[in-house]
């Protein structure tokens, strides 16, 4: 593997940095003082934003100092524990709002409504970029705006490169990479203003992460395992084969007329198993933890307070 696996944005010593790990996800190692020791003659970007907008060469400049850390006597020195650092969301402030898919697997549909609410074409809404947040920060509960907050697993797109009108061949080459988000939903906001925007839009409700997994590391994305657990119990478990839209017609679709750009977070859906779901509800309430696993990316885990 000569492409850098799991990337993340860290605070570390009162620094926002970027750090690559592995998929057991115990140690980070610091690139930017591999960076600075070797002597690398690039500008060292600020943010993973940055970098991945920097396209393939930033991910061969992660790749060589990951691989000259390794080489170094001490390279331990290179190495921080993930204990000892902040987790933040990878992309911590999206230049523009999160892409969604709605309605993309059918159990999901069915649990929301009936077999004619299955679509025909994509369904598109998008979640304000003030409501990123990461990994193990704290889900607004809003009280006094809603009391049907509810949760959504899903497996989310990052966009390498620039692309308009991208052809369903090509679709997966303008990809930088994979990572977790849960689209928190206020259900009685949605159901109120009769579209999505306000109810998916609350802050603090699309955590993102852990980490960015470079697409190098999964070789089908299209066969993935998604769970979302509660407090523990099993709430959603599926995989991402059952997607109705596939990810190449995702981005496809999307890109016809609109230009993709390096950065952009698409969000690809969530399988069935949501609160709103349950006969009665089981919406989210104060205290409840909420984990989302997908298979070669790790766990995103969040508390609702």
């Amino acid at each position: 593997m000569n492409e850098p696996v799991h990337l993340l944005s860290m605070e570390f010593n009162g620094e926002v940095r970027i750090g690559l790990t592995d998929e057991a996800q115990l140690y980070v190692i610091d690139l930017l003082k591999a960076h600075e020791v070797k002597g690398e003659i690039d500008i060292w970007p600020s943010t993973l934003l940055e970098g991945i907008e920097k396209g393939e060469d930033f991910v061969r400049t992660v790749a060589r100092l990951r691989d000259w850390v390794f080489t170094q006597r001490n390279s331990k020195d290179y190495f921080i524990p993930m204990k000892e650092v902040k987790l933040l969301a990878p992309v911590q402030r999206p230049r523009k709002n999160i892409f969604c898919v709605g309605k993309n697997y059918r159990e999901h549909v069915l649990e929301m409504g009936s077999a004619e609410d299955i679509p025909e074409h994509i369904m598109i809404f998008t979640k304000a970029p003030t409501t990123v947040i990461g990994h193990e920060e704290i889900i607004p509960i809003h009280e006094g705006v809603t009391n049907q907050l509810d949760y959504e697993g899903e497996l989310a797109i990052v966009i390498g490169k620039v692309g308009k009108c991208i052809a369903l061949d090509d679709a997966m080459d303008y990809i930088f990479g994979y990572t977790i988000v849960n689209d928190v939903t206020a259900r009685d906001l949605q159901k109120r203003h009769k579209q999505f925007f306000l109810g998916k839009s609350l802050d603090g409700t699309c955590p993102m992460g852990p980490v960015i997994v470079h697409k190098s590391a999964i070789d089908d994305p299209q066969n993935l395992k998604v769970k979302t657990l509660v407090n523990g119990e099993v709430r959603q478990f599926a995989t991402t084969e059952l997607m109705i839209f596939s990810i190449p017609e995702i981005i496809s679709t999307i890109s016809k007329g609109m230009t993709l750009e390096p950065g952009d977070i698409i969000a690809t859906g969530t399988p069935a198993g949501v609160g709103k779901g349950f006969d009665p509800p089981r919406f989210l309430t104060e205290g409840d933890v909420v984990e989302v696993s997908i298979e070669k990316i790790g766990t995103l885990r969040n508390t609702i307070n």
